[in-house]
């Protein structure tokens, strides 16, 4: 009996600690990929009502976790909405407020964007802290790998992509940035910005493409990152490039939407690359990239790394305005929302948000949690523990994992944009002000909606909230803190602005 117990003993032992190994290996730390379109307005994917352009595994994402329809940027265009993603502050507060562009787009005078400076603390930060392996792969615009904003300097462990804002201008470009080393390329060195002639043969089009399409080479290098990194928690920031003008995808692509729309060649009139098929280059650029998501999941499946690891996908600002071939009304860009990028209209900065969690977040649920893209850094150190530094956030991981309950609100989002006349707005609750053409006009008024019975924001009903006007004027005055640039000073100068 003693042996009979003593042997069956030594087997329970034997199967724990084989068993054990096996319980090491299971990963705690979720893998954190988020995907920041550049462009891309409310209304470009199937989800979110869009139905000419094809976006299947987007759509499926959305399907499989959370779509939030109340998501906001931080401000309307590139280089500081990514400044106030990474640093959870809003227009207000933030170093970046515009774009600040140096150099020019010759490959000589590539110059970036103003950088950010020594001793920012960014959410790559944060998870580097949270003993995580940090990537970028995409466009920075927040300083070269020469400055104090470089990837390298700003919490990142490896990156790739454009550095440049003004080089992105282009898909096919002479070389890309690989952890401050240039990526040589197969294409050649050739002006984006060149028009042609209308009556120009279609050869003439054929000048603006090349071997090597920066969205294909970003893929590529996302893929490796991971697989490289698939025995450790990593977070992979991918800010991809589409649907950003020049209108410039691969032949495959293109030909899966011509014939398609009635169209007719784009010649470079209003700036960026011509081409012959702008409507079916528009549409297979987003096409195209929603492609290259696929395979991020596709590896994420194939590496077991699935359902342990957390896919985010957003954009930047708006839809762009007609400019480069774009024709935002035909494909209602915007979903029948007002404004478009550089507007702190809705059309301007309310964004698409997608979030899936294998069985933490509940697959095909719609939220309208009212968010901003500066909840990021509040929300990654929620979801690692890592404390943050003082940020203009709200954490929304209680939304994400279905504990609306827990959910804390904003009492109001503050933005304010110093471009294109200078514009501040407020939302709080179902209540919107916006102020615009404040650099000519300081005291310019309000104009207030009502988003829950007026969402394209039409009925500007200020005269009958007199209350609501004096809110948003103390919000305004409360939250703007004096920026360091001449020209993103215009809600209290103290000098004569420059028009």
């Amino acid at each position: 009996m003693k042996k009979a117990f003593l042997f069956f003993a030594g087997m329970i032992v034997a199967v724990l600690l084989y068993a054990q190994p096996a319980q090491n290996k299971v990963k705690q730390k979720p893998n954190i990929i988020y995907i920041y379109a550049d462009d891309m307005g409310y209304g470009e994917l199937g989800c979110y009502g869009q139905q000419k352009i094809k976006t299947p595994n987007l759509d499926k994402l959305a399907g499989e976790g959370i779509r939030f329809t109340q998501h906001y940027t931080s401000t309307p265009v590139c280089a500081p909405a990514r400044n106030m993603l990474l640093t959870g502050k809003h227009g207000g507060h933030a170093y970046i407020r515009g774009n600040y562009e140096l150099g020019g787009f010759e490959d000589e005078k590539e110059g970036g964007q103003m950088p950010l400076p020594e001793g920012t603390f960014t959410i790559a930060h944060l998870m580097k802290k949270a003993g995580y392996t940090t990537g970028l792969v995409g466009k920075w615009g927040l300083g070269m790998n020469n400055t104090t904003g470089s990837p390298d300097k700003q919490g990142f462990d490896y990156y790739y992509g454009y550095l440049c804002q003004k080089q992105a201008h282009n898909f096919y470009p002479t070389h890309l940035w690989e952890n401050g080393k240039r990526d040589t390329l197969r294409n050649t060195c050739f002006y984006v910005h060149r028009p042609v002639p209308k009556n120009s043969a279609d050869s003439v089009f054929d000048n603006f493409k090349g071997q090597d399409y920066a969205v294909t080479k970003m893929a590529e290098k996302t893929l490796a990152f991971i697989r490289n990194n698939k025995n450790k928690p990593f977070f992979l920031y991918l800010p991809y490039t589409a649907p950003h003008v020049s209108l410039q995808a691969p032949d495959e692509a293109v030909k899966e939407y011509t014939g398609q729309f009635d169209e007719q060649p784009y010649h470079g009139e209003k700036g960026y690359a011509p081409t012959k098929y702008p409507l079916s280059t528009y549409a297979a650029m987003i096409t195209y990239m929603d492609k290259q998501i696929g395979r991020i999941m596709d590896l994420l499946k194939e590496l077991n790394l699935d359902e342990n690891t957390i896919v985010m996908f957003s954009s930047d600002n708006g839809s762009t305005f007609n400019v480069g071939g774009v024709d935002v009304d035909y494909f209602n860009l915007t979903g029948g929302l007002r404004g478009r990028k550089q507007e702190l209209y809705e059309g301007g900065i309310r964004e698409p948000f997608i979030a899936r969690w294998p069985g933490k977040i509940p697959g095909g649920k719609v939220t309208g949690h009212v968010s901003a893209q500066f909840d990021m850094m509040a929300t990654l150190s929620e979801l690692t523990g890592i404390k943050a530094p003082p940020n203009d956030g709200i954490s929304f991981l209680p939304t994400l994992l279905g504990k609306d309950e827990q959910q804390q609100k904003h009492p109001f989002l503050y933005f304010e944009f110093p471009e294109k006349s200078g514009q501040a707005a407020v939302r709080t609750g179902d209540w919107k002000g916006v102020k615009s053409n404040m650099k000519t006009n300081k005291n310019a008024p309000w104009e207030i909606y009502n988003l829950d019975t007026d969402e394209k924001e039409t009925n500007d009903v200020a005269a009958q909230h007199p209350e609501l006007v004096k809110r948003f004027e103390a919000i305004l005055q409360e939250q703007h803190q004096p920026s360091h640039i001449r020209e993103w000073e215009f809600i209290n100068p103290k000098f004569s602005v420059q028009k």
